[in-house]
């Protein structure tokens, strides 16, 4: 069984914010697998489906940002996942936009979502896929990731997005994280 988690804020007053960003490319994936958040429960919604033989879980905490740790701690000690079957997409203000970074484990950074996880977890050996959202001017962080995305970076985040989509369904079917990580690493766009 694995566990696919997207982090972003719920409401429609964050759908477009750069801090969604793992909220889109969980859905998308969701999508093209068929699947639909149609259950309610463990302080998120999520969609489940055999593929390849494997249960697969596609989840969004509705916890917010800052509390996506109790989500994932719930659902994953509810169906026993181990860390290394839980993949987190995320948007990271480290890496540049367009870019993806996929790593097998790590710290939280300065990721909020993250550090939740990481708490809840008591682990970092879980893989993730980091979407870069890093700012060409100053701004100040919670203003920046709170924010739409902007018109003019639309197409770079549309393929970070699918890079990342790519990614996890590479996972779902069985790559290691590995071969991952040396497939689809980018640098963007």
């Amino acid at each position: 069984m694995k566990l696919i988690v997207g982090l972003g804020n719920p409401g429609l007053k964050y759908l477009k914010n750069l801090h969604n960003l793992g909220f889109m490319a969980v859905e998308l994936l969701a999508e093209k697998h068929g699947v639909t958040f149609n259950k309610k429960g463990f302080k998120g919604v999520y969609g489940e489906k055999n593929i390849g033989g494997e249960k697969i879980i596609f989840l969004k905490p509705q916890t917010f940002m800052n509390l996506s740790g109790d989500c994932v701690q719930e659902i994953s000690a509810f169906y026993k996942i181990a860390p290394q079957d839980i993949l987190v997409i995320y948007d990271d203000l480290d890496i540049a936009i367009g870019a993806v970074r996929i790593r097998a484990n790590g710290s939280a950074g300065t990721h909020n979502g993250m550090r939740s996880i990481v708490s809840r977890l008591s682990s970092t050996d879980f893989p993730r896929v980091r979407i870069g959202t890093k700012p060409e001017v100053d701004y100040e962080i919670i203003d920046y990731v709170l924010s739409d995305i902007r018109k003019e970076d639309e197409p770079r985040f549309r393929h970070s997005v699918n890079v990342a989509v790519d990614a996890a369904d590479a996972f779902i079917k069985g790559m290691g994280i590995e071969r991952v990580m040396c497939q689809f690493n980018s640098k963007g766009v």
